[in-house]
């Protein structure tokens, strides 16, 4: 079955919504590059869209009814958007799942050090990346740094036009013979992504004959290490922090730079964090884009650490979701364990993550009657996994019958696909963590070129199908196979 571009579908109109929705994702994932800046804008928006923060219901002991809007949020990295149904929450959810983290260089907690007159910040990559690809490209630091006295500063550099920018450097191709010589996945070393930083020296008085006991520890770091001292005392004099202060800092190292539109029709945008901002995104919007009260309660759920197994007190593996759902259950007058069980069973979820797009230049790897195509639409994966589907959430036929149900009937160009060839590779998403509660869930998204590069590739058009399936998706009142009478 071949599946048709959707730019083919589109009127005067589609276009200037699909503009309209693209230029807004590129403003968003160009000032949101991380998991906190992408939770804070989140909630700015819904905020400004009535949605009121649930824990704050709770502690108010104030009751929630259908049409209700509320959010939660835990560590600053993970939130969840509902907007309460007219019906009962025990019949069940419709939820749109995405993460909002994505590969990227972490600083290790004693990051700074001087070499050879260069001053450089040590890293600890996060997610899966090809190292050699972090190599010569301006970078910048988001983050936040934590000092003792409960002070959370924040931290970006290299994103506006008068910020400095940082590196990591490569060898030169003229002393390259040997290292051109190793396999890809050596050609960089994960220990030597050291973020160039600095190569200013401290520079003190040549007749300063005081003692060292007078001295200022960045004065006595000077005499060994000047570099390194000089970018201290800058730090010292923007952030008022000191060295000891990175032992409590998360700071990202992230490519520099805003996304852009890309190729001569301006058809696609290439971007950092398309993995998984690009569904991340349109599941806010959709979840926005509810006017009406919906029937069945309409929940977003983005999440942290999925790049490393939705590990932790952020990722999908933790109790933050079930948590949120409990406590807007007892607040909506139907609580109880046996309640939310019944619930969370009874719901049907879209893991909204993106898929690997057809790439003529790397066909070898596809299998093109089951490959996701740019600008064919929103991607549905049945399974993912590797190998013989290991780690794989495999939606129930039933479900994908009622999701292309949906789907049709509300105009959405969708595809199907897998992940490459069988045994190519391989990979997962936060599917098979809902799906323990036996609710329906299926992995939807958008398709990716360079998926976990620096910079991917995304097209408007399948940006425009994914939030347009979300909102369908959200609005569908169909009960799941398990939904209670």
């Amino acid at each position: 079955m071949e599946t048709k571009a959707a730019w083919n579908n589109y009127d005067e109109a589609a276009l200037e919504e699909l503009e309209r929705i693209s230029a807004g994702y590129i403003d968003f994932i160009s000032q949101n590059k991380t998991e906190r800046e992408f939770a804070e804008a989140a909630i700015a928006k819904a905020e400004a869209a009535g949605y009121t923060d649930l824990y704050d219901a709770f502690d108010e002991g104030r009751a929630l009814k259908p049409g209700d809007k509320v959010y939660a949020q835990t560590h600053g990295k993970a939130v969840i958007f509902a907007q309460l149904g007219t019906e009962p929450l025990v019949r069940g959810f419709n939820i749109l799942g995405a993460h909002i983290d994505s590969p990227r260089l972490d600083l290790k907690q004693n990051p700074l050090f001087e070499r050879n007159g260069l001053a450089h910040l040590d890293t600890h990559y996060y997610g899966g990346i090809k190292h050699y690809q972090w190599v010569t490209l301006p970078l910048a630091l988001h983050g936040v740094i934590a000092k003792k006295s409960g002070e959370v500063v924040r931290v970006n550099v290299g994103e506006d036009e008068g910020d400095p920018v940082f590196c990591v450097s490569d060898l030169l191709i003229h002393l390259a013979k040997d290292q051109m010589q190793k396999k890809g996945g050596e050609v960089v070393a994960g220990e030597d992504l050291d973020v160039l930083v600095g190569s200013r020296p401290l520079v003190l008085p040549e007749d300063d004959d005081r003692k060292d006991s007078d001295k200022t520890d960045l004065e006595k770091m000077a005499a060994k290490e000047p570099v390194k001292a000089y970018a201290l005392q800058l730090l010292a004099e923007k952030y008022g922090i000191e060295e000891d202060d990175f032992l409590s800092a998360e700071i990202e190292v992230v490519p520099a730079g805003r996304a852009r539109e890309l190729g001569f029709d301006r058809s696609m945008i290439l971007g950092y964090g398309h993995d998984d901002s690009s569904c991340a995104y349109p599941s806010l919007l959709a979840q926005l884009a509810l006017e009406e009260m919906p029937r069945r309660t309409a929940i977003t759920v983005l999440v942290d650490k999925e790049e490393i197994g939705s590990v932790g007190a952020t990722g999908m593996a933790s109790q933050f979701f079930e948590n949120v759902i409990a406590v807007l259950m007892e607040l909506a007058g139907e609580g109880g364990d046996i309640n939310l069980r019944r619930a969370l069973a009874a719901s049907s979820m879209l893991s909204s993550d993106v898929s690997a797009g057809f790439d003529p230049a790397y066909a070898s790897v596809f299998e093109p009657k089951n490959a996701a195509y740019m600008g064919h639409g929103l991607v549905f994966n049945k399974y993912t996994g590797a190998r013989g589907k290991s780690g794989s959430n495999d939606a129930s036929a039933e479900y994908v019958a009622r999701i292309r149900r949906i789907m049709d009937d509300a105009n959405v160009a969708f595809q199907t696909a897998e992940l490459g060839k069988v045994d190519a590779g391989g990979g997962g998403t936060i599917a098979y963590l809902p799906a323990k509660y036996e609710m329906d869930v299926i992995d939807s998204g958008v398709p990716v070129l360079s998926m976990h590069a620096p910079w991917e590739v995304v097209s408007k058009a399948d940006l425009y199908e994914a939030y347009k399936g979300y909102v369908a998706f959200l609005r569908d009142a169909g009960p799941s196979a398990r939904t209670p009478n």
